[in-house]
């Protein structure tokens, strides 16, 4: 299969090399020209002009953007890749951490075109991504799914197919949530420790040692322990996701505690850091 892939951000730069690696074609399109002319010198990659450029030899579109809005560009309307016509079968594979409306309704434009239609969002972030270890969860036609799942085994250590459109955006906006009061629970631990006289390097193993710690609090412990806030993923992307599970009408205390210290640490310069930013939104004392 031909694949197009459309957004070289953190994670759609090493999901192309891994690819490009299991032997796929693949080409890409960024509006950010120079990030695909680097990843085209780099490993190869044939490069799109423009989305509609992908569709002539495309089996498969994957797309990987940040937020609802930028996915609804590439795919809806009469500038959309819905409206231009192209002589092949296609299969759609959006991986973006969207609302499921979204999904369920550029779903039912594409059926109008005869597309088949995946919303695909991935838990894991960019180191996952490199070593394709994702864990990919999947709504839309189980002959979709079963066609594409070769692809999605090339990015991830896992896919699950959950359901109709919207299953996969559903279970991941579940898992960040859980993600993010993971992240508000550990920070808030360790904070109470520092301000009783137990630094972070010493109680952090602990944590790790003992029946609360996890994957992440291992992966998030060096951030904190060396104040290391480079984005793996986002801080305002964890806010938007939060956003949406809101705007489904979340009924969560732990989870309006999050999305309170995510809105207070975007509006004190914190939402270009990584989620574990969250730490030094509790540690400055400033949760309403």
């Amino acid at each position: 299969m031909k694949i197009g892939f459309i957004g070289l951000g953190n994670m759609g730069v090493p999901m192309v090399k891994n690819l490009v690696k299991a032997g796929y074609a693949v080409t890409v399109y960024n509006r950010n020209e120079a990030k695909s002319a680097a990843l085209a010198a780099e490993i190869g990659v044939a490069v799109a002009g423009s989305p509609a450029d992908l569709l002539p030899e495309a089996d498969v579109i994957i797309s990987m953007l940040s937020d609802d809005q930028a996915v609804k560009s590439i795919y809806s309307g009469t500038a959309g890749l819905f409206g231009v016509s192209r002589t092949k079968e296609l299969t759609v594979v959006d991986m973006s951490t969207v609302a499921p409306e979204t999904s369920r309704m550029l779903a039912e434009e594409a059926a109008r075109v005869h597309i088949s239609y995946l919303d695909a969002p991935v838990s894991g972030s960019v180191k996952p991504a490199t070593d394709a270890q994702l864990v990919i969860m999947v709504g839309g036609p189980a002959a979709a799914y079963d066609k594409v799942k070769p692809i999605l085994l090339t990015l991830g250590k896992s896919a699950t197919h959950l359901g109709d459109h919207g299953a996969g955006n559903v279970a991941k906006l579940a898992i960040n949530l859980f993600l993010g009061i993971t992240i508000q629970g550990l920070s808030e631990s360790v904070v109470f420790a520092e301000q009783n006289g137990i630094a972070a390097d010493a109680l952090l193993p602990l944590i790790n040692e003992s029946a609360v710690g996890s994957g992440i609090t291992k992966i998030k412990s060096t951030n904190i322990i060396n104040r290391d806030f480079k984005p793996a993923f986002a801080l305002k992307l964890l806010r938007k996701d939060i956003r949406l599970a809101e705007e489904m009408g979340m009924q969560s205390p732990a989870g309006s505690t999050l999305a309170a210290t995510l809105q207070e640490a975007i509006e004190n310069g914190m939402g270009e850091e990584d989620m574990v930013a969250i730490y030094k939104q509790v540690e400055q004392g400033n949760i309403k």
